[in-house]
C-alpha cells in the first residue's frame, strides 16, 4: 500500500513541512506579497488573519471593516481587511486572498508566556479549504492540492 505522501504527491499535492511549538500548535513559514512571516494553522480560524503590527511588512492595502473579530478568549475586536493579496505556502500559490487584520497582542503574549515565538498571523479554513488541505499529524506534514 502507498503511502500518504506518495498518494498525495502522485495526485499533485505540494508537501511543506510543519513544525510543533511548544504551545501544541503547527507553524508554517508562508509569503504574503513576496515576503516570508511565520503563521499557525488554525483549522479552527473562519480567516486568514495578520496583526496590525504587520501591516508595513507584508505591504498591505487596508480598509476598515464592521466586522468584529472573536478567538483564542478574546472578543469583539475591531478588524480591518486587505484583499487581493498573494500567498505562498511552499510550491503551493494563491493569488486574491482576502486577510483580516486585528491585534495579535494576546495570541503573541500566549506564546512568548510559553517559550514560543510570536507569529505574524493565522492561517484559517479560508486558505485550507481552497487549497484542499490535508494534514498528517504523525508526520507533520501539510498538503496542498495544485490547482488543474
Amino acid at each position: 500500500m502507498a503511502s500518504l505522501k506518495s498518494f498525495l504527491e502522485d495526485k499533485k499535492y505540494c508537501r511543506v513541512k510543519l513544525t510543533l511549538t511548544k504551545t501544541n500548535h503547527f507553524e508554517v513559514v508562508a509569503s504574503v506579497n513576496n515576503i516570508e512571516g511565520r503563521f499557525i494553522l488554525d483549522t479552527g480560524a473562519s480567516s486568514t488573519c495578520i496583526g496590525f503590527d504587520c501591516v508595513s511588512h507584508f505591504n498591505l492595502a487596508t480598509e476598515d471593516s464592521e466586522i468584529k473579530a472573536a478567538g483564542a478568549g478574546a472578543i469583539n475586536m475591531t478588524t480591518q481587511i486587505s484583499k487581493r493579496n498573494k500567498l505562498a505556502i511552499g510550491d503551493w500559490q494563491l493569488k486574491k486572498l482576502k486577510i483580516v487584520l486585528f491585534d495579535l497582542t494576546h495570541v503573541n503574549a500566549a506564546l512568548t508566556q510559553h517559550d514560543a515565538l510570536p507569529v505574524h498571523g493565522i492561517i484559517g479554513a479560508d486558505v485550507l479549504k481552497r487549497g484542499k488541505a490535508i494534514i498528517d499529524y504523525q508526520k507533520k506534514s501539510l498538503y496542498l492540492g495544485v490547482k488543474k
